[in-house]
């Protein structure tokens, strides 16, 4: 029988959380009066010590076991706060566990956030090499896969530029190419792979898709986007609260993390991190309404629904020439449709510091079932202020879109339509 790559037995991790009562005190307001008052102020340093600060356990990850055969490409899949990048740091030897045991056997490669492993004063060359020696591999190793990471990259213009000059998404190209072509024998990949376009997003499915079927190496891959984890991974666990609830076939996880993840976005929005723009205008929700004006999280093809973005200005001012560019993908990100206040001219010129934005669909849900994901641009005139890629999941179930009962499995998008002859 096969020894597993990865075991883990009784994985936990707990961070102390501290709460300090009382306002906010400047430090040139702490030190004038521990100058004017020395003893008043040990007197209240003490009185703090003793039970206005309070430390809270907060355990992110509780009793984690699970164990990855070599070869396997397994999603971890879960809501925000669930425990999805806690896990990955401790496999990738980032943070220790609090409790419990992990067992690698082989070289791992992580690409967790932009920039991880990447000296910023280095140029993209120094980069590559730097980052080979870490994983072990003699120069040789490094020379003979170095027009190969270049090129999966797209950087070779920059290759001599140092990586603090770079964009986000040129950080990412360039990570990734790195961590794919070092030949680990476990690579790991957060949701960073949102910041690339949607063309190396596919890149990357691939290359990891090969790196598993061709080389027989493991992958283990975090992600919002479920058809990718769907398209990738046979197998996939879900995390809830820090604890596995399940771990099955990526169908049955899938379909698990639908029914207990509700389409309406509320307080999660606000600490997602894979989002980009100016940011001084924020999305803050997303839920759908249905013909009667009732938040749902069943949606059917051919129903009536409008589409609600909910956004915040930072400094709690109106915005002004403010807009949604909302696109729904399906299977493989291919885009099935943009939706756009621009497109119908109806961009509002002032609107207050904190709203919901709101897109009718003025037809039957052309949608047949299946799994589809929702990106959001929030704009400020022509400024891109907030970009979440997968805003959500949902699953649009079987409807009577064309009142017949007709079984639709062929096509993604249904269209009304009328059929007739007519004699020449």
């Amino acid at each position: 029988m096969n020894e597993p790559i990865i075991t883990v037995t009784g994985l936990s991790k707990k961070y102390n959380i501290t709460h300090q009562r009382g306002g906010y005190i400047a430090l040139r307001d702490i030190i004038a009066n521990a100058f004017r008052n020395p003893f008043r102020f040990l007197k209240s340093k003490a009185k703090s010590m003793i039970g206005r600060e309070t430390q809270e356990e907060f355990w992110a990850l509780k009793g984690i076991d699970f164990e990855v055969m070599k070869g396997e490409a397994i999603g971890i899949i879960g809501s925000n706060g669930a425990g999805k990048s806690t896990l990955l740091k401790i496999l990738s030897k980032i943070t220790p566990p609090t409790e419990g045991e992990v067992v690698l056997r082989g070289r791992v490669a992580s690409l967790l956030e932009v920039g991880t492993g990447f000296h910023p004063e280095l140029s993209g060359r120094e980069n590559i090499l730097l980052n080979g020696a870490i994983l072990g591999m003699t120069r040789k190793e490094i020379a003979s896969k170095f027009d190969d990471i270049v090129k999966f990259s797209g950087v070779e213009k920059f290759i001599d530029t140092p990586v603090k000059r770079y964009s986000s998404g040129m950080y990412v190209r360039l990570a990734f190419s790195v961590a794919a072509h070092m030949e680990p024998d476990i690579l790991i990949v957060d949701e960073v792979l949102a910041v690339g376009d949607a063309e190396f997003q596919k890149k990357c499915l691939g290359k990891m898709d090969e790196v598993t079927q061709t080389a027989h190496r493991t992958v283990l891959f975090v992600s919002h986007n479920m058809s990718a984890i769907q398209k990738l991974c046979k197998r996939t666990i879900l995390l809830e609260h820090g604890k596995v609830k399940m771990i099955g076939k990526t169908d049955e996880v899938i379909a698990a993390y639908l029914e207990s993840n509700p389409l309406t976005q509320e307080g999660s929005l606000k600490t997602r991190k894979d989002r980009r723009g100016e940011g001084n205008i924020k999305l803050s929700s997303f839920f759908v309404e249905n013909e009667k004006g009732e938040r749902v999280n069943n949606i059917f093809s051919g129903g009536l629904y409008t589409l609600c973005f909910g956004y915040e200005t930072k400094d709690g001012r109106e915005a002004h020439d403010l807009s949604v560019a909302s696109a729904i993908t399906g299977p493989d990100n291919a885009p099935l449709s943009l939706n756009w206040s621009r497109y119908t001219n109806e961009d509002k010129n002032t609107a207050p510091a904190k709203g919901i934005i709101r897109c009718e669909i003025r037809q039957k849900f052309p949608f047949a079932p299946g799994l589809y994901h929702i990106s959001a641009n929030l704009f400020s005139g022509e400024t891109i202020q907030d970009y979440i890629k997968n805003l959500g999941v949902f699953e649009v179930q079987e409807g009577n879109f064309y009142g017949t009962g007709a079984d639709i499995k062929h096509s993604p998008i249904l269209l009304e339509q009328h059929w007739s002859i007519k004699e020449e």
